[in-house]
């Protein structure tokens, strides 16, 4: 009572409380003139436990106490009493949806036998003398009357009695107040139990039924019979759809996901069958009351997100939180259909063919999800305790890392071999031309040996062969003719899209898809039409439509010849791990629509890649190139040296055809690489068995071994599908990731992992073995797929994966910093002191201690310093430069210690530079006791020696208040930031541009700055809460 009363209550309203907490107390356990026996009584205690639930805001006041058979006792709101019910359904919606409610469940010891009663305990029950209603009696008296059932059905009977005594005792306490729902009250005894934080034990009674209660339809959908509510996951596909399906269809968009989980530890809790704390943010409720206004009147609910698992939990996730909301009365039905393609003859034949949701994709994606949050908000932590600095890591980024580290580790012990090759050139009188006509061959045998690679490594060894073939005459040995086939490339899917726009037109991966998803989505065409212009972006699937493929044989056909059309479709098959194949290639929804018909509907790099697909779908129909090949062998008299030269010419274009109308189409001309090979290829033809040749010019090339090459985008990419790690959704943003954690960064398409990624792939490797091993994280991604097949357990699979993976975790949390840094030392210690001009690592200040490899307790950096810390703070160098051309000194981005850079002419006091916890910055005066120095941060710095007095006097001067704002008085500052200069106004930061000086800013310049776009709010609202949570115990 105490602590009610000093947390919550007044004296009053607490007295209050008590007052009707005790009288339905009474009338709960011995309802007034109610004769029961022993075991009625307990029947009445199994029926009516001492076990309620108080319902608070976000203002933690008490608004209802509830039993858990859904008996609302009202608490007063201002003295006047006024009933209120647990359930969710009976709350405001604007409370619904601005606070966040919790629970406190408060337990009454269990009685000793948990026994059921029977029907003959309910036979005592003296109807004259209940005091209750004659409806109430009438249905306690059927109750009576109903023949003794087998044990399993005891349960209800009780029920029964349980829900007529609490209709009536809800009924007379909601007579002198407000009515409450008697539908509402009971709501709490058929939904999900919520407990307190607090408890961490599992609860061994679950009241969520294992299938949920939704009501789906599979009857078609189109054409309409009533209003139908379609909700789809963009605003474009939304415009898109809702032309095509009329008025009697609202299609509204749910921009993504209305929630995930929250961003904080706890949100996934093993110990309590893997439940989930989600997060709704406060963007998603704008959203959801658009659903639910909508649903008003409508007889259906069509979910149509993304036919992928995304797609299937977006629509699981809003179901469930429009249920919270009550939305879904009984009279509405649910339906779950998928678009392929955004196209009017697509979208009516999906909605003729509507489904249930898909359980099993639901499980795979929240196993997914709760494997993904299990890693990374466990090993995060111990990153950042380890190694700070290193932000976190992940189960399909550590892998990726893990590949692009373990590349440049075997670029770091690459030795490169030299070799020599050697190249001649042969002339011949060409009788038609009456012109001398040469061509290239390379030598093969000499010495009557086969060459090999390393067979010539020297340049003495270089001479010695070009003089002999020097002196030797040259005659045709032999002229072998061949044909050769080349099929056609397969069909886009995720990944070989990303590639190819990678290598063709520079395209990151991440902008790739964001490209295709818009062409997805869909585009106005000048005719007005809306329509999506591919099918779905996100597959690996190889296979298309029959109606498609008819479709691009036709336009074949039409467009190039019956020769150039495949005789019969062609068969795909996926030869990469893992492969689903659960949707079609990536192709134009209308093959019809040439590149040439978007030129100026859409912008140049959507047509760029457009054009892309395009080529490539109609390439899979087409017939293979057929090329004609000659082998021209060359020989001295005695055949101990040999020379080959090859050629090449196309016989019939095939799918090659295709890339010469677009380019044609473009309007560019051909390059002559064509015509060349055919002039080589006439003058190899022409030639004959024995004839003389004659040796124009011997050229010995020298070479060197070149270590594997570092991944781009595009390879890695290409290697994690071939190992089988990751999906075609998640590729772009795992590489993305990666470079927003600065573990890598990009020149010239290239990734280059940075010295942190490198010791982040190190130190999992050595303590999380499981999450950067390759055949793991590939073997995972199969049991997900069984999860999403149904034959795997989603539950199962996360429970033997964290009693392995949580056992890491305990055993790492026990290892020292020093030991990481020890560790790693090892690892790098090449590359750490492999620049040191003293090979003892002997510390050049002190003379008595050894470099060592130590880490920053602030994050800040690692670096290289002295092992007698902190007697001696010499700092050999940092390990953040970037490359820098051999004659261009490195810049000093670390102090070794305050830097003395003069003295303020005012006060004569020090003017320093140091480096703390957040940077470099400048201080006015020393540190001294019971004073803290001005100080400010040097934006920007990439060398400090370029740091001077007059700019450290400049940066001191700040933070400046600029005059007081002509609205509310509070003042305008300017001062430094991260990125430079901002202006700030109480909640508003607006960034000063980096072309203009501080100097130059003025009040008036400063208040345009803050009306601008630019400008971004810091703090919270109040009264806005940004998110609400919702804790789901059980998952169906």
């Amino acid at each position: 009572m105490i602590y009610l009363r000093r947390k919550f209550f007044s004296a009053t309203t607490l007295r209050h409380f008590m007052f009707q907490l005790r009288s339905f107390h009474n009338q709960l356990i011995s309802p007034p003139n109610v004769n029961l026996s022993n075991s009625a009584a307990a029947a009445s205690r199994n029926c009516f436990p001492i076990r309620y639930l108080g319902v608070f805001d976000n203002a933690t006041k008490l608004k209802s106490v509830t039993s858990v058979h859904g008996v609302s006792i009202p608490f007063p709101a201002n003295g006047v009493g006024r009933s209120s019910s647990f359930s969710s359904a009976a709350a405001p919606e604007k409370n619904k949806r601005k606070k966040t409610v919790k629970s406190v469940a408060v337990r009454e010891k269990p009685a000793a036998s948990s026994s059921e009663p029977a029907p003959e305990e309910i036979e005592n029950v003296d109807l004259g003398k209940t005091g209750l209603s004659e409806e109430s009696n009438s249905k306690i008296t059927a109750a009576k009357k109903k023949k003794k059932k087998p044990v399993q059905s005891k349960k209800k009977d009780a029920t029964d009695l349980s829900q007529v005594v609490a209709e009536e005792v809800s009924r007379k306490s909601s007579s002198k107040g407000k009515k409450t729902n008697l539908k509402e009250s009971l709501s709490v005894s058929t939904s999900k139990e919520v407990h307190d934080d607090s408890t961490s034990t599992r609860s061994k009674k679950k009241d969520v039924p294992e299938k949920p209660l939704w009501k789906f339809t599979g009857k078609p959908l189109y054409p309409p019979v009533g209003k139908s509510v379609v909700v789809v996951e963009s605003v474009t596909k939304a415009n898109v759809i809702q032309r095509y399906l009329g008025d009697m269809y609202k299609v509204l968009p749910s921009y993504g996901h209305v929630r995930d989980l929250a961003a904080r530890s706890g949100s996934v809790r093993p110990d309590n069958d893997f439940s989930m704390v989600w997060e709704v943010p406060s963007s998603a409720w704008t959203h959801l009351k658009s659903i639910n206004v909508a649903l008003n009147g409508a007889e259906t609910l069509i979910l149509a997100s993304d036919p992928d698992r995304e797609g299937e939990t977006i629509a699981w996730h809003i179901i469930e939180m429009l249920q919270q909301q009550g939305a879904l009365h009984d009279n509405i039905f649910l339906a779950r259909v998928v678009f392929h393609e955004i196209t009017e003859k697509a979208i009516k034949t999906a909605l003729q063919a509507p489904r249930e949701i898909d359980v099993n994709l639901v499980h795979a994606y929240l196993a997914r999800r709760a494997l993904d949050y299990l890693i990374g908000f466990n090993i995060s932590p111990l990153l950042w305790r380890k190694l700070p600095g290193c932000q976190s890591a992940g189960r399909v980024q550590s892998a990726a890392l893990s590949l692009i580290c373990d590349r440049e580790m075997e670029i770091d012990q690459f030795k490169p071999k030299e070799y020599w090759t050697m190249e001649a050139k042969f002339n011949i009188k060409e009788r038609r031309l009456n012109k001398d006509l040469t061509f290239l061959a390379h030598l093969t045998s000499f010495d009557s040996n086969k060459l090999n690679q390393f067979s010539i490594t020297s340049g003495g060894e270089a001479s010695d062969v070009k003089g002999k073939i020097n002196s030797a005459e040259f005659r045709v040995i032999s002229l072998k003719r061949h044909k050769v086939r080349r099929n056609p490339p397969t069909p886009y899917i995720s990944s070989t899209l990303q590639q190819d726009a990678a290598n063709k037109l520079n395209f990151s991966a991440s902008h790739t898809m964001k490209l295709a998803q818009k062409l997805y989505e869909g585009v106005e065409l000048p005719n007005g039409v809306a329509v999506g212009l591919i099918t779905f972006v996100r597959t690996d699937g190889l296979h298309i439509s029959d109606e498609a493929v008819a479709s691009i044989r036709s336009l074949i056909i039409e467009r190039y010849g019956q020769n150039f059309v495949a005789q019969s479709p062609p068969k795909y098959f996926k030869k990469v791990k893992n492969a689903q194949e659960a949707h079609e290639v990536i192709r134009p929804t209308d093959i019809c629509k040439l590149p040439s018909t978007l030129v100026g509907v859409l912008d140049d790099e959507s047509l760029k890649l457009y054009t892309l697909i395009w080529s490539r779908t109609v390439t899979s129909q087409m017939e293979p190139a057929i090329l004609e090949k000659i082998q021209l062998d060359i020989g001295n008299a005695d055949q101990s040296i040999m020379l080959r030269s090859p050629s090449s010419r196309v016989e019939f274009p095939g799918h090659r055809a295709v890339l010469t109308d677009i380019v044609t189409e473009a309007g560019q001309d051909r390059e002559s690489d064509g015509s060349n090979h055919d002039v080589a290829f006439e003058v190899l033809n022409s030639l004959k068995t024995d004839d003389l040749l004659h040796l124009v010019q011997t050229e010995a090339c020298q070479h060197h071994t070149q270590p594997p090459p570092r991944y781009s985008e595009a390879s890695l990419i290409k290697r994690l599908e071939e190992l089988g790690i990751g999906r075609p959704s998640t590729y772009a943003s795992t590489v993305k990731v990666l470079q927003d954690r600065n573990y890598v960064t990009v020149k010239n398409r290239v990734l280059f992992p940075e010295f942190r990624g490198r010791m982040v792939s190190a130190f999992l490797s050595h303590h999380f073995s499981e999450v950067t091993d390759y055949s793991f994280t590939a073997d995972m991604e199969t049991e997900l797929d069984n999860v999403s097949a149904g034959i795997t357990k989603w539950k199962g699979l996360l429970g033997d994966y964290w009693t392995r993976f949580i056992s890491y975790c305990e055993r790492t949390s026990n290892v020292h910093t020093h030991q990481v840094e020890k560790m790693l030392e090892k690892k790098f210690v090449d590359y750490l002191f492999g620049s040191l001009p003293d090979k003892s690592r002997s510390c050049p200040s002190c003379m008595e201690g050894t470099l060592i490899f130590r880490v920053s307790r602030f994050g800040s950096g690692y670096f290289i310093g002295c092992d007698q810390h902190p007697r001696c703070k010499y700092i050999a160098k940092t390990l953040y430069a970037d490359e820098e051309e051999e004659d261009t000194p490195e810049p000093n981005t670390m102090i070794e210690e305050p830097k003395l850079l003069g003295f303020n002419s005012g006060s004569n006091e020090k003017i320093l530079l140091k480096s703390g916890p957040y940077g470099i910055y400048v201080q006015l005066g020393e540190d001294r006791k019971g004073y803290i120095p001005k100080r400010a941060s040097v934006p920007h710095v990439k060398d400090l020696d370029s740091v001077t007095l007059e700019d450290a006097l400049a940066l001191l001067q700040y933070p400046l208040t600029l005059g007081k704002h002509p609205k509310d008085e509070h003042p305008i500052i300017l001062k430094v930031a991260k990125a430079g200069y901002s202006i700030r106004h109480r909640h508003k930061i607006a960034p000063v541009p980096k072309n203009m000086k501080p100097s130059e800013i003025t009040l008036e310049k400063a208040l345009e700055l803050l009306s601008g776009s630019d400008v971004r709010q810091v703090g919270r609202p109040k009264g806005k809460p940004k998110t609400e949570e919702v804790e789901a115990i059980e998952v169906f």
